[in-house]
């Protein structure tokens, strides 16, 4: 009887839509994860690999400010943005495997300081960059909506730092994940970029050389409080909601990542393998 009840359990319709739901977000996280490492693979290999030849005047055919002769600041300012970018594009995914988390713990704390860390300097580098050295792509619009994404970085960092400094990890996993999605905003507004191209035939909306119009306004706020939004909509779905509410949930997770796969390949054909 005991083990009939615990079968039935096993194979009840609220079982099979946590199932379905833990499912839909471990795809979503491993096609992201995949993305954001290709993304990893073009800063290495054309920005490091350009500096590595002593060529820093070749940023300039994909970054505007790129190198600027003189501009020794400026230059480590970008150099410094760039090499943080690989840290935390990198170390932020390994700090949300739960499997990571429970057999090295260790690790798990030293690679989520070297994280926070290093999500206060990028975004300081990237007001620096907007307000300071001035000169980047896009108009007033895109920088208020890039300044408002370093402050959410440093937001969600420091309250993801409180939580675990008072060891109320439950909560703190949740303020890591928003920072997670924050952090990758840059990396969102070009999938979202590619996804909209793909789907529309063309660049309907933007300039993609001048990376300006109304669509990339949009998407300067879009590319993170779009899937912050997504967050909190999947935490109480799978907090509060039934199985329907659940399975629902699951199969909008997955319409997403199909979206999200479309705009990597995209991104990979015309903005990373090119430069690799």
């Amino acid at each position: 009887m005991v083990r009939s009840s615990v079968r039935e359990e096993r194979h009840s319709l609220p079982h099979l839509a946590d199932k379905a739901l833990k499912a839909a977000a471990a795809i979503w996280f491993v096609v992201a994860v995949m993305g954001q490492w290709m993304f990893v693979a073009y800063i290495v290999s054309f920005y490091g690999g350009a500096m590595a030849q002593g060529d820093l005047a070749r940023w300039n055919k994909v970054v505007s400010p790129g190198y600027i002769r003189g501009d020794r600041m400026g230059n480590f300012a970008l150099a410094l943005h760039l090499f943080l970018a690989v840290i935390i594009t990198v170390g932020g995914p390994l700090q949300l495997i739960p499997q990571i988390r429970a057999r090295l713990p260790l690790f798990h704390r030293w690679n989520g300081r070297m994280y926070l860390l290093t999500a206060f300097a990028i975004s300081i580098t990237a007001l620096y960059m907007v307000w300071i050295r001035g000169g980047i792509f896009g108009n007033f619009v895109q920088h208020i909506g890039i300044s408002l994404n370093a402050v959410l970085i440093l937001f969600c960092a420091a309250m993801a730092l409180r939580y675990a400094l008072v060891r109320k990890f439950g909560v703190h996993r949740r303020w890591a994940l928003r920072l997670f999605l924050v952090v990758s905003g840059a990396w969102f507004i070009r999938v979202g970029s590619m996804f909209w191209m793909i789907v529309n035939g063309s660049s309907a909306g933007f300039h993609p050389e001048m990376f300006q119009g109304s669509f990339l306004d949009f998407l300067s706020f879009a590319q993170y409080l779009l899937p912050l939004a997504v967050l909190e909509i999947y935490l109480r779905t799978q907090d509060r909601a039934g199985a329907a509410g659940k399975f629902a949930m699951a199969a909008s997770l997955l319409l997403l990542t199909t979206a999200l796969g479309l705009g990597i390949f995209g991104a990979a054909l015309r903005l990373w393998l090119p430069y690799i």
